[in-house]
Parts: structure tokens; C-alpha cells; sequence
């Protein structure tokens, strides 16, 4: 995951309370005149609309805030990890259109989930576009290199991982990747993160690499966030006994 989870956007319906006043005046001929007044009921607006702007907020400073700290451990990584991360670094063979065949693509995505490349950055850069967009719940951005970075920065935040492929879905003009993934953080108070979710891969119709790259978590978006912040079981009991 080269982020800490997708912005889920509602609107809200807004009802509103008319009354009409029906008057009548006396010309010769019956004559009638309507007003109508109108208010708008704040009262019926869904609270979810309200409250999703400061989490959204609060998120987005989560996502900057955790590629800043990746950014900050790099530095502290042995050179061999870079070297191991880069290692991938492959080049698809064309077809006879001058694209790359997605069937090979699709096998080095799956290829890549073995080696847990949300979380490495060991990933094939040969099946991406280098202005692919990356999307997840806390944003998005364009750039290869930097979703790469991302992912391996993030994994020098892991003490340990596990990642899986569960299923495979082959559409029109994209596949879709369903995983569970959990782990643990190298924070000292050892937080575990865990959900599934699945993330879209979009094919570009001319080269046949990947274009976008859009992951979804069956997790509320604020419920990563709280798995961040919480101890793991016994870490108080470990610190006082300490």
C-alpha cells in the first residue's frame, strides 16, 4: 500500500416546505392569485455530510504525513534493500502491434503480489505506464517512480507482513485484484493494520500497460486510521512491567 487509505462523496437532498396562499379578487371576472413561500429544511440534511469533511482532512494529513515519515526512513535503509527493491526492474517482450501482450501482464501482477510489492516496491515497472495514476482511499497521484518509492518506503515501517491475491477478475479493459493484507508497524507501540479489498488495474488500449492503478479497501476509511493509533495487545502491560 503506498498509502494509508478513497474519498467516498454524498449529496445531500434537500427538501422543501412550500405554502401557497390561494387569493381571490372580484373584477367581473374571477381572477386568482397564488404565492407561494419557500424554506429549506437544514434539519433533513444527512449527517454523514457534515462530518465527512474533517475526516477527510484528517486523513489526507495521515497520507502526506506517512509518505513524509517513509521519505525520512529511507535513509536509514541498508543499501542491499535498495538494491533488492530495484531488482525488478524487467522489460515485457511486445507484440506484433507494438504492444505488450496483456496476458503477460496480468501474470507479472501476480507475480508482483508474491512478492508483496504494495509493501516492497519489488514490482514490474515494464507493465506500468511512468504517468500512471495511483489512487486509494486517501488520494491520488500520477508518477511511477513515486508510487514505487512510496511502497518501498512503506515497507521499511513494517516489522511484518502478510499479503495475499485471493481472487482474480479479467474485464473488458481492466482486471480486478482481490487481497487480504495485514501487518505489523515497527511503531513503538506495534500497531496492527488488517482488511481486504481489491484494487482495479485499468489496461491503456494503445501499449497495453497498466494506466491506472485503483485500490479499494472493504474497511471504513477512518477504521485504518484508528487500527494506526491503537497498542497492540499487552503493549501497556509490557511497558510497565519494563
Amino acid at each position: 500500500m503506498a498509502v494509508i487509505p478513497s474519498f467516498a462523496s454524498t449529496v445531500p437532498h434537500v427538501k422543501s416546505q412550500h405554502q401557497c396562499i390561494l387569493l381571490r379578487q372580484n373584477y367581473g371576472r374571477n381572477v386568482y392569485t397564488i404565492r407561494c413561500n419557500g424554506k429549506n429544511s437544514k434539519s433533513n440534511l444527512p449527517t454523514t455530510t457534515q462530518e465527512s469533511a474533517p475526516e477527510n482532512v484528517l486523513l489526507k494529513v495521515a497520507w502526506y504525513g506517512s509518505e513524509l515519515l517513509g521519505i525520512a526512513a529511507s535513509y536509514l535503509r541498508s543499501p542491499s534493500k535498495v538494491e533488492e527493491a530495484a531488482q525488478k526492474d524487467l522489460k515485457l517482450g511486445l507484440d506484433g502491434s507494438g504492444a505488450i501482450d496483456r496476458t503477460a501482464v496480468i501474470q507479472t501482477i501476480k507475480d508482483d503480489f508474491e512478492r508483496s510489492y504494495f509493501v516492497t516496491g519489488q514490482l514490474t515497472l515494464d507493465a506500468y505506464e511512468e504517468d500512471c495514476e495511483f489512487a486509494d482511499p486517501a488520494g491520488s497521484f500520477k508518477g511511477l517512480r513515486r508510487f514505487k518509492r512510496n511502497c518501498t518506503n512503506f515497507g521499511s515501517l513494517i516489522e511484518k507482513s502478510n499479503m495475499k491475491l485471493m481472487k482474480w477478475e479479467d474485464l473488458e479493459n481492466k482486471g480486478v485484484g482481490h487481497w487480504r493484507f495485514s501487518c505489523v508497524m515497527s511503531f513503538p507501540w506495534r500497531p496492527i493494520l488488517s482488511a481486504t479489498g481489491y484494487t482495479e488495474y485499468f489496461f491503456d488500449a494503445r501499449s497495453g500497460k497498466v494506466c491506472r492503478h485503483v485500490e479499494h479497501w472493504n474497511v471504513p476509511k477512518m477504521a485504518l486510521l484508528k487500527q494506526l493509533l491503537k497498542p497492540t495487545r499487552g503493549f501497556w502491560l509490557k511497558r510497565k512491567n519494563s
